[in-house]
């Protein structure tokens, strides 16, 4: 990691932070919470860019263009606010063991929302080579 991230750079500061050991369950939904800007910015920066790409690719109706990222967005902060959840079970059950648990769900986390954000790009242009070799 040292030769790759940058220290103090946004990724080192949110992504690979040292091992923090809360002290209370407060403290756990604090440090999800002081990441969250973060993560909707990047996610919803991603959506954008998929959601241009769905608009010059696949003609979908405005409403669509509105709604999906509205409905889209809510989900990702549901399943954003799970991962608080699940790092206050895993640390109840593993205990002191758990230092990493935070960092490692985060990450994953945010790997798949991006990926997943990412997804409509290459369907939509696969969609539309098809159409356009089928004329």
């Amino acid at each position: 990691m040292d030769d790759l991230v940058p220290k103090d750079s946004i990724i080192d500061k949110y992504f690979f932070t040292p091992l923090y050991r809360p002290k209370s369950a407060w403290s756990v939904v604090a440090w999800w919470e002081a990441r969250r800007p973060v993560y909707n910015a990047i996610v919803g920066a991603t959506g954008l860019v998929s959601a241009a790409a769905v608009a010059i690719f696949g003609h979908p109706p405005l409403q669509a263009l509105i709604g999906v990222p509205i409905v889209y967005g809510i989900a990702a902060n549901i399943c954003y606010s799970i991962g608080s959840v699940v790092d206050l079970a895993i640390r109840r059950w593993l205990g002191p063991r758990a230092d990493s648990v935070g960092p490692v769900l985060l990450r994953y986390g945010f790997v798949f929302s991006v990926g997943l954000t990412l997804l409509p790009i290459p369907l939509v242009v696969l969609g539309w080579v098809l159409r356009t070799l089928l004329r």
